[in-house]
């Protein structure tokens, strides 16, 4: 069983990865938009626009999930981590353990 140190730690580190990553995307995004010279062929215009479209997706996904450590981290703190903020259930350790962020039991969060 893993305990609730363990999985604020764990919480903790992946919340600092997505945030090396996030600025990695960042970076990469205004190098984009600050070149001089942008390519003048078309179809390399299409391609960096799509690399910039995906960038800025997972960029959003990465916020989000970010949002979703912090706020469990926040449980943490306050005494509700682990139970549902729906029904008020415990959430089972299994789904923890896939989803340590969750804030829903598997009922809610159908």
């Amino acid at each position: 069983m893993v305990t609730l140190a363990e999985r604020k730690n764990a919480l903790e580190k992946r919340l600092a990865e997505l945030d090396s990553r996030l600025h990695v995307i960042e970076d990469e995004l205004d190098t984009h938009q600050s070149q001089e010279h942008p390519s003048q062929d078309f179809e390399e215009q299409f391609l960096e626009r799509e690399e910039d479209e995906v960038l800025q997706e997972l960029g959003n996904a990465e916020q989000a999930e970010m949002g979703q450590i912090r706020a469990a981290l926040k449980r943490i703190e306050d005494g509700t981590y682990g139970y549902c903020a729906k029904c008020g259930d415990k959430i089972a350790e299994e789904r923890l353990d896939l989803l340590p962020a969750t804030p829903f039991c598997r009922s809610c969060a159908v």
